[in-house]
């Protein structure tokens, strides 16, 4: 009966296997790293990750400037410069009513916090107005970052059709329809923000 039940389970397997595909293209328009994601998939939950991210405040720079994460993940944020730091946001996905200050904290101090909402999280220290990172909470675990020449890849993808949205700092966020089967490919153009000087 174990053989049995055993077997049914690697069939169940190898069938999720078989129906699971990639989604991969190139994000032009824009420079530096983008970020491209599935959005929230109707009537479909993930359970969030165990294992923390980590986000270090060092040489006065965030490190790293851009972190993706999954809905529900913990980040862990450490300070390794010798003077105090302070991690804040402004807003979540825009939203905000969802700001919040962390507070200040010395050298070789660690805080987290779990990120529930999903969205582009714009990071800063109000002790050092010039430090500046984000964080990209993705509503799905199927998220990738373009490497330099603007490629990206999101493996291990249910057959299905998604909305994918491809994010880039200073650029105007882009989502379109995709039906993921097998290798399947969704390429984006991104426009730059036009800042107006006041």
């Amino acid at each position: 009966m174990k053989g049995a039940r055993a077997a049914l389970f690697m069939a169940l397997v190898m069938t999720i296997a078989a129906n699971a595909g990639t989604i991969k293209g190139k994000v032009s328009g824009v420079s530096g790293e983008s970020v491209v994601y599935i959005e929230a998939i109707s009537g479909k939950t993930f359970p969030a990750p165990s294992g923390h991210a980590t986000m270090d405040q060092k040489a006065l720079l965030f490190q790293p400037h851009i972190l993706v994460v999954q809905q529900g993940t913990t980040i862990e944020f450490h300070n390794s410069d010798t003077v105090a730091h302070n991690v804040a946001w402004s807003s979540v996905g825009g939203n905000k009513k969802l700001s919040h200050n962390m507070g200040t904290w010395p050298k070789g101090e660690m805080r987290s916090f779990k990120f529930d909402n999903p969205g582009v999280i714009p990071l800063m220290c109000y002790v050092h107005p010039e430090m500046s990172a984000y964080v990209v909470v993705s509503p799905t675990p199927y998220f990738a970052t373009t490497d330099k020449s603007g490629e990206y890849k999101i493996e291990n993808v249910p057959d299905g059709s998604y909305t994918v949205t491809a994010w880039n700092e200073g650029a105007k966020s882009q989502s379109k329809s995709v039906t993921s089967s097998g290798e399947t490919t969704a390429d984006f153009t991104l426009t730059k923000l036009i800042t107006v000087g006041h």
